[in-house]
């Protein structure tokens, strides 16, 4: 806990502070001090403190002019990519002196232990039991073609073109995955996937992965499954010294832009496409190994 911490000159409490702020965008300063456990004068002073560096934005609440909401501004946003960003690289390179052997046992550790954190008396909600798990999996291709389907029929009105570009490429995908280069993950709730994620670390050529296939079911979205699939590909990715990783997409899907901003991913190109029976515009964004 000495020196500088996260990468920054900030104190761990400002750190886990910008972090929540991040998630929770227009939380109010009481609820930040319930979530940091912090009595509200030391919330205020840290408050004024990222406020004056420019990290932090106040507004009053429409409802409830006494009470603050609070955001990160563009300088804020920046700080808490470098923070994850310095996570990231802390973890790949950890896990680069390990064999690979023991990847999973770290990574049961971690998570038994934060079950543990969770079912405090006191904690707000129990965070679903999601286990995160590599490789192929009977029932993975025709299960991850389903949830892209359903969902991209609603919010896209794609159809039977698109899902026949998704199993077809995955399907193909999966005959890979004995290349160290290429891996894929399965969110697991009760042996059931409800999400996955895949790096292709062979298709575009050296020093560049290809992340595909991201998707959560209905059921689950909003409660940090997709951040942890994303989260685990670029770990992945990091690992493998990709120096660049890459996506392709479309104009409109705002809630996953905004998780690949956040986890480094710019904008790159966009273009008017049909490989998925519709026109649309698509987009590839870019994200650089830090």
């Amino acid at each position: 806990m000495g020196g500088t911490f996260a990468g920054t000159d900030l104190p761990p409490s400002a750190v886990h502070a910008l972090i929540e702020i991040d998630a929770r965008d227009g939380i109010s300063a009481r609820d930040l001090g319930g979530l940091l456990r912090l009595e509200k004068s030391s919330v205020s002073r840290m408050l004024r403190k990222l406020v004056l560096s420019g990290d932090v934005l106040e507004e009053p609440d429409a409802e409830d002019a006494r009470t603050k909401k609070l955001s990160l501004s563009m300088a804020g946003r920046k700080r808490v990519a470098a923070i994850h960003a310095f996570a990231r690289a802390q973890v790949a390179g950890a896990l680069e002196r390990l064999p690979s052997e023991h990847h999973r046992t770290v990574l049961n550790g971690l998570r038994l232990y934060a079950d543990a954190l969770a079912t405090k008396l006191d904690a707000p909600s129990i965070v679903p039991q999601v286990e995160i798990v590599a490789g192929y999996r009977p029932g993975l291709v025709a299960r991850v073609t389903e949830m892209h389907a359903l969902y991209y029929a609603r919010e896209a009105g794609f159809g039977q073109r698109f899902e026949t570009v998704v199993a077809g490429g995955l399907a193909a995908f999966c005959d890979h995955l004995e290349t160290p280069a290429n891996q894929i993950w399965a969110a697991l709730k009760d042996e059931r996937i409800v999400g996955a994620i895949a790096i292709n670390g062979e298709d575009l050529g050296p020093g560049i992965s290809h992340l595909r296939w991201l998707i959560v079911d209905d059921e689950m979205r909003g409660k940090g499954v997709g951040r942890r699939l994303l989260e685990t590909a670029l770990a992945f990715s990091d690992a493998q010294r990709f120096t660049e990783t890459h996506l392709w997409t479309f104009a409109g899907l705002h809630a996953a832009r905004h998780l690949y901003e956040k986890n480094g991913f710019v904008l790159a190109e966009e273009r008017l496409g049909s490989q998925w029976g519709k026109e649309v515009l698509e987009q590839r964004f870019v994200r650089r190994r830090p």
